[in-house]
């Protein structure tokens, strides 16, 4: 079981950041498999664990979680054609869901993290979520007290609207998770942890810690789909 990283895969991610060009990337190809490689080892790993407490995890293949290195700089005015960094977004669907779920960072010089909550949901499932926010605001509030949650993470961040948004008031005493476009809970992960086994502990502590909150918001998404039905 592998339940740690390769110095060496974070020391490919550090050389690509500066050498972000087609050619060094083909010439180190074989370090950038082998990076790729590593890290579904540990997803692998980090998947059977996690199954424990989030079964729609169950069956789940890590090249179907991880992102492509590959940027799309078709509408970007930075055209590096490389990620820095290495990433998997694990949830039902994969990675190209819109569910809640859990998503692990791999960046050099501590700068990796794993997070969960929900990324830029729909115009239909941001709207329903913002109202099981106001219907349940109590509920979501100790969830994010819990002392579980409060071990690894600091309240959710995310993009916000920077006015009320339509048909709720000022006032409301939830308006600031409602302003959110995207509901983020972020805990980071140092050098020293990724490349040690202390990476699979805390990762698997920090994503059952979360689950809850994920769960808070997929009930209103399941409903909604249900309706659609």
């Amino acid at each position: 079981m592998k339940k740690h990283l390769d110095p060496s895969t974070l020391a490919f991610i550090r050389d690509l950041r500066v050498n972000n060009q087609r050619e060094w990337f083909e010439v180190n190809r074989s370090r950038y498999e082998d990076a790729r490689q590593d890290f579904i080892l540990f997803l692998t790993t980090l998947l059977q664990g996690a199954t424990e407490f989030e079964p729609a995890l169950e069956g789940q293949a890590p090249k179907d979680l991880m992102f492509r290195i590959y940027r799309d700089v078709r509408f970007s005015h930075d055209k590096r054609p490389y990620k820095d960094h290495i990433c998997a977004y694990l949830a039902e669907g994969g990675r190209k869901t819109i569910n809640p779920g859990f998503y692990l960072h791999i960046s050099p010089n501590d700068g990796s993290f794993l997070a969960g909550g929900v990324w830029m949901p729909p115009a239909p499932e941001l709207k329903a979520i913002r109202q099981e926010i106001d219907y349940n605001y109590q509920e979501l509030k100790e969830l994010l007290n819990a002392p579980a949650f409060k071990k690894y993470f600091v309240g959710l961040g995310g993009d916000k609207l920077k006015t009320t948004p339509k048909g709720y008031d000022s006032e409301n005493p939830a308006i600031t998770l409602l302003r959110h476009k995207s509901w983020n809970a972020t805990y980071m992960l140092t050098d020293d942890v990724v490349t040690s086994d202390r990476l699979y502990e805390e990762c698997l502590a920090a994503m059952q810690a979360v689950k809850p909150v994920n769960d808070f918001f997929l009930r209103p998404m399941k409903e909604l789909k249900g309706m659609e039905v």
